[in-house]
């Protein structure tokens, strides 16, 4: 486990994260962390805001009781606003809300109240700094990622493949893309970090094929490396059989049952990582404790698969997966934007 002092080239980091985000002097910043949060990087984002000129203030909410029996991983909804009405006020009314919280803010019920105050937020991953100053937020990201979220809107199908057997079709008139390239900048209210990348959730019944998850694909819920393949049959947006006789697949099975809801089955958003900086190895260099998996999921080139919660289809679950999948080719209609887990033009770098 990395240490947790406070070094100077990480305020640094933080520094240009938030500038990034055309964070300014004289902007009021609400800090939002849960007494669990990583303490190290509050700390840095406070340093850091102070050496840019802006007004921090800090909101501490007491990390909520666990809700159910079953350990929850990777929701990207934090419940420690649930209820918290002059919390909730008082980010409103800042002109940037740092979001420090575990799970995030980035698909409660509360982010649109916040947003309606006029604040525009950022979504700082629950890693340890060092992630942050490896992947350092590139300017390229953002048109890149707006001409991968151009095309998704503009095609009506994505096909997903592999050497390892994946053959996935979704039906994409309609799906709203999802693009994220590691800032807040005006005019463009919620980011995250670190990293870049490509999402929509998928409207309902319009996911079917099989996954084969390969050896060396991230199941980041579980923060660990396949070491054996596992298959997956979707239909109709629901997993309904998952084939495999090693401990990947058994952990998969009792996860998705742990739930007792058929919801938890279902495919959440789809997407691709569009990062050349992040490592797909870099898991394996660290204690599960000093990360979240932001950097996974962004890996340039990756095929992203969630399951769980899909506001546009209307299913809500506390049971989440995210798996970053390598090689695979991913075609909108006939046009190849990753081969094989690497990007194709106009995307690629």
């Amino acid at each position: 486990m990395l240490p947790n002092r406070i070094e100077g080239k990480w305020i640094e980091t933080f520094v240009n994260l938030f500038k990034a985000s055309e964070i300014s002097a004289g902007e009021s910043v609400a800090i939002l962390s849960e007494t669990l949060s990583r303490k190290q990087n509050v700390e840095l984002a406070e340093l850091a805001l102070h050496q840019i000129g802006a007004r921090p203030f800090h909101v501490i909410i007491p990390t909520p009781r666990q809700s159910v029996d079953v350990v929850i991983r990777s929701t990207g909804a934090t419940d420690a606003l649930r209820g918290q009405e002059a919390a909730l006020q008082a980010l409103a009314s800042a002109d940037v809300v740092i979001d420090m919280t575990i799970e995030m803010l980035l698909h409660t019920p509360e982010l649109p109240r916040i947003l309606a105050g006029g604040a525009r937020l950022l979504s700082v991953s629950n890693e340890h700094p060092e992630v942050f100053e490896r992947i350092r937020y590139d300017p390229r990201w953002q048109a890149r990622v707006i001409a991968g979220a151009e095309m998704l809107a503009h095609a009506d199908v994505m096909r997903v493949t592999s050497d390892a057997g994946t053959d996935l079709t979704v039906r994409i008139d309609g799906a709203q893309p999802i693009g994220g390239w590691g800032n807040a900048a005006p005019p463009h209210n919620v980011g995250s970090a670190p990293g870049a990348l490509i999402a929509f959730y998928p409207n309902s019944g319009t996911v079917n094929g099989r996954v084969v998850l390969n050896r060396g694909d991230i199941n980041l819920t579980f923060k660990r490396y396949l070491e054996n393949p596992v298959s997956l049959t979707v239909k109709d947006d629901y997993i309904i059989e998952i084939e495999g006789d090693s401990i990947d697949a058994e952990l998969m099975r009792s996860y998705f049952s742990a739930w007792g809801d058929r919801e938890a089955y279902a495919i959440s958003h789809l997407g691709w990582g569009m990062t050349p900086g992040a490592r797909w190895d870099s898991l394996i260099m660290y204690d599960r404790a000093d990360v979240n998996g932001a950097e996974l999921r962004a890996f340039a080139g990756n095929f992203l698969l969630s399951t769980g919660a899909n506001e546009a289809a209307g299913r809500h679950t506390l049971g989440h997966f995210d798996i970053p999948m390598r090689g695979c080719t991913i075609t909108l209609d006939n046009r190849t934007v990753v081969d094989r887990g690497v990007l194709q033009a106009p995307l690629a770098y």
